[in-house]
């Protein structure tokens, strides 16, 4: 799922400026094709502003300590928290620091935020401000995994992550300071900045009679994409917020679980978006897919299990990083009819344009992704974990964790 979907009455509808270009506007939009252009190239030069002991597995993500369990942990494991009314504090993106990022309009006011000049001089196909579950404090080495949470909106992480992305692209395009970045400091730090957090999640089937595993993955459309367009990513992978803008699916919607079954059902599935949230709480009991899933969890014919967090070096998006291993039965009945592109982009099953049933789960197609190819930083960190970890993972008695 795209990390800011819109609900009814909150799609954005602007198809371009809806005025004569400023030379600010202008500027700002060469700088922002090129930062969707170059996306890959960027993160990986701006990760080599950071300590490579801070880099996940040899990748560009970005992971404090705490955030990199030493072994697998079940999903269960993860104790969440809710305070709603918790103050957020951190830079907002509309402080005069950020104002380089936020063009001059024709009447020499400058757009209020970072998120405001994309609505309205380069919207992707869907952009929204929709309600978000706000990380303050994650701690995942323990043994069990702690995470906090206040309430959010999309726009709070693109008005200073995605605002220092471009900064950092203007930096290596035409020159000059990164004030806005220095200002972050260590984007590790989540007391500076908004971070909403999103589940990325390697799905892994498993044939246990042949001995192999595979997976998919997926080619995000920047026509389509507000976030990592024209990169690949895991799949499924979407933010972490309730299913819609009405107030009761905050508690509702408040669990890794739920918010993984729902983007399983959009990405994979084709399923469409909201699940009828917009009149009241999803009934995740009563919706066959999400029943027929979490049976099958219950039942060990799927795992899922965090294998870190990690941050984008370039726009500072916070990352889950779990895997879901399906027995291969259990996976063919669930996605068998799974659809080869969504509302984001492509899905694959074959690199190089081929086609098959699923990408071997092997060391030359790890080494190609998280190496080679344009992949986002969180993707490219949870296939080299995976691999790292690819002995419990895969293991043959699923109860066994260590």
């Amino acid at each position: 799922m795209d990390l800011g979907r819109p609900a009814k009455g909150d799609r954005v509808t602007v198809d371009g400026p809806p005025h004569a270009l400023t030379d600010s506007e202008r500027a700002w939009l060469r700088v922002r094709d090129q930062l969707k252009r170059h996306r890959h190239e960027l993160a990986v030069a701006a990760a080599g502003q950071y300590p490579a002991a801070t880099h996940v597995a040899g990748t560009p993500l970005l992971a404090d300590p705490r955030w990199l369990p030493p072994v697998p942990i079940d999903l269960s494991e993860v104790d969440l928290q809710l305070v709603p009314d918790r103050p957020a504090g951190g830079l907002t993106g509309r402080e005069p620091v950020s104002e380089a990022m936020r063009p001059l309009r024709r009447d020499g006011s400058r757009h209020d935020t970072y998120a405001a000049a994309v609505a309205t001089l380069a919207p992707p196909a869907v952009f929204a401000n929709l309600p978000t579950y706000r990380l303050l404090e994650a701690d995942l080495a323990g043994g069990r995994g702690r995470m906090v949470f206040r309430l959010g909106r999309y726009f709070d992480g693109l008005n200073v992550g995605e605002a220092c992305a471009h900064e950092y692209a203007a930096h290596v395009l035409e020159g000059g300071g990164q004030p806005l970045r220095a200002a972050v400091g260590d984007p590790r730090d989540l007391t500076r900045r908004a971070a909403n957090l999103a589940i990325s999640t390697l799905t892994l089937r498993l044939d246990r009679a042949a001995g192999t595993a595979t997976f998919l993955l997926h080619l995000r459309d920047p026509a389509k994409v507000g976030h990592a367009g024209g990169l690949y990513q895991v799949i499924p992978a979407g933010i972490f917020q309730p299913a819609g803008p009405a107030p009761w699916n905050e508690r509702n919607d408040f669990d890794l679980w739920r918010s993984m079954v729902r983007e399983f059902a959009e990405e994979l599935g084709g399923e469409p978006e909201g699940h009828g949230s917009d009149l009241a709480p999803v009934d995740y009991a009563a919706w066959p897919f999400a029943a027929r899933l979490t049976r099958a969890r219950a039942e060990g014919g799927v795992r899922v299990r965090v294998l870190g967090m990690g941050t984008d070096p370039l726009t500072f998006a916070t990352d889950l990083l779990t895997v879901a291993v399906f027995d291969a039965p259990t996976f063919d009945a669930v996605f068998g009819a799974r659809v080869d592109a969504n509302d984001e982009g492509q899905v694959l099953s074959a690199l190089d344009g081929a086609t098959g049933t699923g990408i071997a789960f092997d060391q030359a197609n790890v080494d190609r992704l998280t190496r080679r190819e344009p992949m986002q930083a969180a993707g490219a960190a949870l296939l080299a974990l995976a691999w790292r970890h690819r002995g419990v993972l895969l293991r043959d008695d699923p109860a066994q964790t260590g």
